[in-house]
C-alpha cells in the first residue's frame, strides 16, 4: 500500500487495464450469445433457409472462432460441410433433375413406367402366362417326339429322290406303307446290319427305299425284299426267325422320315469278308463304306 500512495500513477495504470478485461470478458459473453441466437433462429425458420443477416452472422462467428480455435482447419472444413449440404438441399427441393445428367430424368421415368406395368399385373396372370409358355414348349417337343417314334406312312418320290413331307409338293408319286411293310423294312435292317453302326442300319434302308423308287426295281417294298437273288437273309431264313430290335426300328424311321446315310442312287451293299459272290463289287460304282457293308451305285 506504501507503494501505491508513493506512486498514484502505477495505481491509475493498473485500474484502467482491470477495466479494460472486463470489458473484454463482457464482449466475448455477448458474442457467444449472439451465436447462439442465430442457431435458434435458424432451428426455428420453417422453410429451411437461412436469411442473408443470419448467414453474415454465421460468417463472422465462424471467423472469429477460427482465429481462436487451436485446430481451425478442422472446424472450417465443416462449416464449409455444413453450407454445401444446405445448397444442395435448396437445390432439390426446387427441381429433383438439376443435379442429374442429360437422359437420367428420362431413363428414371421409363424404368418407373417398367415397374408400375409390372407391379400392376396380377400375379395370377403373370403365372398363366409362364404356364402358357411351358405348355407351348412342350408341345412342341412332343409333337417331334411323335415324329420320331411313328413313321410316316405316306411317302413321297420324285423321279430322283425320296422327298421329305414338307417337299410332298414336288412329288411325281407316292407310296402308302402299310403295317405289312413297316414290320419287313424293319426286320431286312436287322437281319442285315444286326452288327453293324447306326448308320449302316439307316443306310440298308435307304437301299431299299431307293428299289422302291426305281423303275429298275419291283413297285412294292415287300417285292424288293423277296425278289430273288437280291438279299441273302431270304435265302437262308434268317429273315423269318429275326425280331427288330430297338436300333432297327429308329434307323427304318429315320430313314421313313427322310434321312439319308447314303445317296438316292446307292443300290446295292455287300460284306467283302462274307460274300461269296463279288460281282456288284466288280460291276457297280463304289459309293461309301459304313462298318463292315461297301455300299455301290
Amino acid at each position: 500500500m506504501a507503494i501505491f500512495k508513493q506512486n498514484r500513477c502505477i495505481a491509475l495504470l493498473v485500474g484502467v487495464i482491470l477495466v479494460c478485461f472486463s470489458a473484454i470478458s463482457l464482449l466475448g459473453s455477448e458474442g457467444t450469445a449472439k451465436g447462439k441466437n442465430t442457431v435458434q433462429m435458424n432451428h426455428l425458420n420453417s422453410n429451411g433457409q437461412a436469411s442473408a443477416l443470419t448467414l453474415t452472422s454465421e460468417a463472422s462467428t465462424s471467423l472469429v472462432r477460427t482465429k481462436n480455435t487451436p485446430k481451425p482447419m478442422l472446424y472450417t472444413t465443416a462449416a464449409n460441410l455444413f453450407h454445401t449440404q444446405r445448397i444442395r438441399q435448396t437445390l432439390e427441393w426446387i427441381s429433383p433433375d438439376i443435379l442429374k445428367p442429360k437422359g437420367t430424368a428420362v431413363r428414371t421415368g421409363i424404368l418407373r413406367q417398367k415397374a408400375a406395368v409390372v407391379k400392376s399385373t396380377p400375379p395370377m396372370v403373370q403365372q398363366v402366362a409362364k404356364t402358357a409358355v411351358a405348355k407351348g414348349s412342350q408341345t412342341v417337343i412332343t409333337q417331334k417326339t411323335e415324329i420320331q417314334q411313328h413313321p410316316p406312312t405316306q411317302l413321297f418320290f420324285s423321279r430322283t429322290k425320296l422327298l421329305s413331307q414338307e417337299q410332298r409338293g414336288q412329288a411325281t408319286w407316292s407310296y402308302a406303307v402299310s403295317e405289312e411293310d413297316l414290320l419287313l423294312l424293319q426286320k431286312i435292317v436287322m437281319a442285315e446290319a444286326e452288327g453293324e453302326p447306326y448308320q449302316g442300319k439307316v443306310a440298308v434302308a435307304n437301299v431299299v427305299l431307293n428299289r422302291l423308287r426305281s423303275a429298275n426295281f419291283p413297285d412294292t417294298i415287300h417285292d424288293v425284299i423277296y425278289q430273288k437273288s437280291q438279299f441273302s437273309p431270304v435265302a437262308n431264313g434268317r429273315l423269318k426267325r429275326v425280331k427288330p430290335n430297338g436300333d432297327s426300328i429308329k434307323a427304318v424311321t429315320a430313314a421313313l422320315s427322310g434321312t439319308k446315310a447314303v445317296t438316292d442312287d446307292t443300290y446295292f451293299f455287300l460284306s467283302l469278308k462274307l460274300a461269296q459272290d463279288l460281282t456288284v463289287h466288280h460291276s457297280r460304282q463304289y459309293a461309301k463304306k459304313i462298318g463292315n457293308h461297301t455300299f455301290y451305285k
